[in-house]
């Protein structure tokens, strides 16, 4: 079982490639005290020298993100949601 996968959710896991994305914006420095803009967070998972994806995914992956509450949004920025991961 992937860490972004809850057994009691009837919807299947995130892909491998969606919880990359998550885990880059989360691991941008400061990031508990920033919020993302729209085209910052497409940008990030795009420009990661590790993760190579096309911009139409870095939207497709940050819209799954909010849609399971790995991201919030507020004010027309994004911030990713403090959880505790196993």
């Amino acid at each position: 079982m992937t860490r972004f996968s809850d057994p009691s959710d009837p919807r299947a896991p995130l892909p491998e490639w969606v919880q990359e994305a998550c885990q880059i914006l989360r691991d941008t420095p400061d990031v508990s005290q920033s919020d993302f803009t729209y085209e910052e967070a497409y940008a990030l998972p795009e420009e990661a020298d590790t993760f190579s994806i096309e911009h139409s995914d870095s939207e497709y992956a940050v819209e799954r993100l909010l849609n399971r509450g790995y991201l919030y949004e507020a004010n027309g920025t994004f911030r990713v949601t403090e959880t505790t991961l196993d």
